[in-house]
């Protein structure tokens, strides 16, 4: 537990007039992502790892105090930098642990070709394979949407509003840019996620502060499950 790095996640659905109003005072007081495109955002797909039971499903549906979920994602189409992680929660407190694999261990993965990772020298490939093997996690559904960062230094703060959430329901085509998706949240619904580690710094608490809008445990995973 110690070497773990944990933080504070909150959410918020909030509607276009929320975004804009708070993303006018963050661009005062924060810095865009060093990664975004001209237009300040990027495009995350993901493909995110269940068991027959709905493990991570029906965890995050109860809210169960301490879970986890696995997922596999790039950024903007790009192939050439894949992400394997693990995201849990903690007693309320987050954690992410990820290391990068190639186009073709994903696919290896994909297809259910594991052997290999039991013998890999990074250790959340040989967790993945113990949990493919034992809980009998594979590969569930595509999520989609684009994002819009902001970072603030103290407090190593990040902001970002996630919009235009896909599906691929059961569709499993990880590198087919053009597999169809279907939209799994209301166009106009944007999803406010703020991290912090120990505290929040009260200029990016009035940045984010809004009238009668409470704290959200939505998940774009479940959203998006919904559909299959």
């Amino acid at each position: 537990m110690k070497d773990l790095l944990l933080r504070h996640e909150l959410k918020h659905h909030i509607n276009y007039l929320d975004y804009i109003a708070i993303r006018n005072r963050l661009q005062v007081v924060a810095k865009r992502d060093a990664n975004v495109d001209e237009d300040g955002t990027y495009i995350i797909r993901s493909l995110y790892f269940d068991n027959y039971q709905d493990k991570a499903l029906l965890e995050k549906m109860n809210g169960v105090s301490n879970r986890e979920k696995f997922r596999i994602r790039y950024y903007n189409d790009d192939f050439s930098f894949i992400k394997l992680e693990k995201k849990s929660k903690i007693h309320g407190l987050c954690n992410k642990i990820a290391v990068t694999i190639t186009k073709e261990e994903c696919e290896k993965i994909i297809a259910g070709d594991i052997e290999w990772m039991k013998e890999s020298k990074q250790a959340l490939l040989v967790e993945l394979y113990a949990k493919m093997k034992y809980q009998q996690l594979r590969p569930k559904t595509i999520v989609e949407y684009t994002r819009e960062p902001y970072v603030y230094q103290t407090g190593n703060v990040r902001i970002t509003f996630d919009s235009k959430v896909r599906t691929g329901i059961c569709n499993k085509n990880f590198f087919d840019i053009d597999a169809p998706t279907i939209a799994a949240s209301e166009e106009n619904i944007t999803i406010l996620e703020v991290k912090y580690d120990q505290f929040l710094p009260e200029i990016i608490e009035n940045c984010i502060q809004m009238k009668d809008r409470r704290t959200s445990a939505f998940s774009k995973y479940v959203a998006c499950r919904t559909y299959g």
